[in-house]
């Protein structure tokens, strides 16, 4: 009976060490499966957030020539971080003697699509704006 009992629990013992190496070889193979399947899905998302991300630094630099810039494009100038533009309105007619209007001097960012909303910093910037926090500072160099 102990013979019986000892040889139903090593058979019982071999069963299942023979059933995990059997499921764990198949499970490998289908998890190997998945990972490549899943790092072209990772690679394909990636080279289109790139894409994305590229597509909107050219349309930041293209936006004085696009319709709705309602600025003269040669009084922009592209800084692209923290904001993408800052303007000095009225600058080109005031150089050219063409008008005494006051130069105003405006920052710009560019976003592109409908969901693009401002960072952090850019909302910080547009805040000490609007709260007249703007100076001029002259630097002499000697």
């Amino acid at each position: 009976m102990e013979y019986l009992l000892l040889g139903l629990i090593i058979g019982l013992l071999v069963g299942v060490f023979l059933a995990y190496k059997f499921l764990e070889n198949r499970f490998r193979v289908k998890f190997k499966e998945w990972v490549l399947e899943q790092e072209g899905v990772i690679r394909r998302d990636a080279l289109n957030r790139s894409r994305s991300v590229l597509k909107g630094r050219i349309a930041e630099q293209l936006a004085p020539f696009l319709p709705g810039f309602s600025y003269n494009p040669a009084d922009a100038r592209f800084i692209g971080n923290p904001v993408d533009f800052v303007i000095f309105d009225g600058y080109t007619e005031f150089k050219d003697d063409k008008s005494d209007k006051p130069i105003s001097v405006v920052l710009m960012d560019v976003k592109k699509g409908e969901s693009a909303r401002l960072s952090k910093t850019e909302r910080a910037i547009k805040k000490a704006v609007k709260a007249k926090r703007v100076k001029w500072k002259t630097l002499k160099i000697s």
